[in-house]
């Protein structure tokens, strides 16, 4: 009895699971059906959505308008950039730069601008505008990035002038650690010509850059090719082609507004080949001496043709030196010190003219109204200077600061053996301190002052305030 029950069992499994399997399978049958069913209503009412016409407009009313507004995903941040349209990888930030100053120095209105011999320095007494410069940057596409600054200052006649200080596109991918930039650049040459005036830990530009380099700093359109060698440290070698005229090629190829430059008259010709472009050369390494110091090296070159004749060039030599401190429990940057340096030799090929230019029928030594003298020979001039500044960030926001320059030529010219000390080559001095506040890394106020001497001219002071502000989001500068 038991063994025919058993049986009975074992043989009625098999149909009582498959009755179940078939209700499982039935009940998924539903679900799907259901499903389908859901998903063909969500279709018609999209496409009666899409195929809808507009609802009228609101007839026009004096009541004002109702503004409705969606809560932000996340919070405003004045370090977010202020971004002007988005297109997949493209994008475009904007920023705006205002630098200005006011002061006055024992020097009189006339001399200032030969005191103050930088392009953006303070030129008078009262108020300068030294800087106001807009950003525009961003992501062109998944290859290319670019970046413009566009600058406006007021002369000392209130008369404002534009000039394009940069504008590039840059590469992102290059194979082989390369980098390519093309445009109106400013020259990898030093440390301080490349930065704009807002990042300066002075109020005025080093006098070896002015004197040298020119007032607007050495930068022309070309091209730049970069190398980020592959060393155990950080190491960048780059060259550049630029053209070589104008004043922002202050030693090379600039007539100099018809004036006299160096006791000679200089007259462009048109560019005649690849001779008569400017060549910079710079390479520049970095180590950590410590976990908590960092030192920057670099060396400099820059070779062209000038416009005293047409086979004179001008070659222009650098080396430069930037060190910082920053202790490991610092906060906010603070505190922290540095020490930068730099020097510059310009070997000036001046070449021989020979011209009635005061008209008066004979070639002699008398000076015409452009400064100019009728016969002056062929020679080499030498000149050279360098600055060095420390820096002290001794609490947060707070930045004491002390700068030394020095420019001098290794021997006058024939042109000041007849009339005396050529103010753009004779030597002269200046020692500058200031104290910085920052209320917040988007503005600053600085107090500087100036003692300067110079030969033929004696010692004077000056003091300057600087302040500025920033709206946007700046890029970062160097290290």
């Amino acid at each position: 009895m038991k063994k025919s029950v058993l049986l009975a069992l074992v043989m009625a499994c098999p149909r009582l699971m498959r009755g179940q399997d078939a209700a499982v399978v039935d009940a998924l049958k539903n679900e799907l059906r259901e499903l389908r069913q859901r998903t063909e209503q969500l279709e018609e009412k999209i496409k009666k959505l899409e195929t809808a016409p507009p609802p009228p407009s609101a007839p026009a009313t004096n009541a004002p308008p109702v503004v409705t507004t969606e809560a932000p995903s996340s919070l405003w941040s004045p370090t977010k950039p202020i971004t002007v349209g988005r297109a997949g990888n493209s994008y475009l930030n904007l920023s705006f730069d205002g630098l200005f100053a006011a002061g006055a120095s024992t020097a009189n209105d006339a001399q200032i601008p030969a005191l103050q011999p930088g392009g953006h320095d303070p030129i008078q007494r009262g108020f300068t505008v030294q800087n106001i410069e807009t950003t525009f940057e961003g992501a062109i596409d998944p290859f290319l990035r670019g970046q413009a600054n566009i600058v406006f200052q007021l002369d000392r006649n209130s008369e404002t002038t534009l000039e394009l200080e940069e504008a590039w596109l840059e590469t992102t991918s290059l194979q082989g650690n390369l980098t390519l930039r093309a445009g109106q650049l400013l020259t990898d040459f030093g440390r301080l010509n490349s930065t704009h005036p807002h990042s300066w830990n002075f109020a005025d530009s080093p006098l070896v850059n002015a004197r040298l380099l020119g007032p607007d700093g050495l930068r022309n359109p070309g091209a730049r090719l970069a190398w980020l060698t592959p060393t155990p440290f950080y190491s960048e070698l780059s060259f550049s082609i630029q053209n070589s005229a104008g004043e922002t090629a202050n030693s090379f190829r600039d007539d100099h507004g018809g004036g006299a430059y160096l006791g000679r008259a200089h007259n462009i010709n048109g560019l005649r080949g690849l001779g008569d472009m400017l060549f910079d050369a710079r390479y520049m390494a970095s180590f950590d001496l410590t976990p908590e110091q960092t030192i920057l090296a670099g060396v400099s070159g820059a070779f062209g043709p000038n416009a005293t004749g047409r086979h004179e060039d001008t070659q222009i030599y650098g080396v430069d030196l930037y060190w910082k401190w920053k202790p490991s429990n610092q906060s906010s940057g603070f505190p922290f010190v540095t020490w930068q340096t730099e020097a510059m030799l310009r070997h000036y090929h001046a070449g021989a003219f020979s011209e009635d230019f005061d008209g008066n029928g004979t070639i002699d030594l008398d000076v015409n109204q452009n400064g100019v003298i009728d016969t002056v020979p062929a020679e080499l001039l030498k000149d050279w200077g360098f600055y060095t500044q420390l820096a002290y960030g001794f609490h947060k926001g707070w930045v004491s600061a002390l700068r030394f320059d020095y420019v001098d030529r290794v021997h006058p010219g024939r042109y000041e053996a007849v009339f005396g000390d050529d103010p753009d080559r004779t030597r002269r001095w200046r020692l500058s301190p200031n104290l910085t506040w920052y209320p917040s890394e988007f503005s600053k106020v600085r107090l500087q002052y100036n003692l300067d001497e110079r030969v033929g001219f004696g010692v004077d002071h000056s003091v300057w305030l600087q302040f500025e502000f920033l709206m946007g989001a700046h890029g970062a500068h160097n290290f």
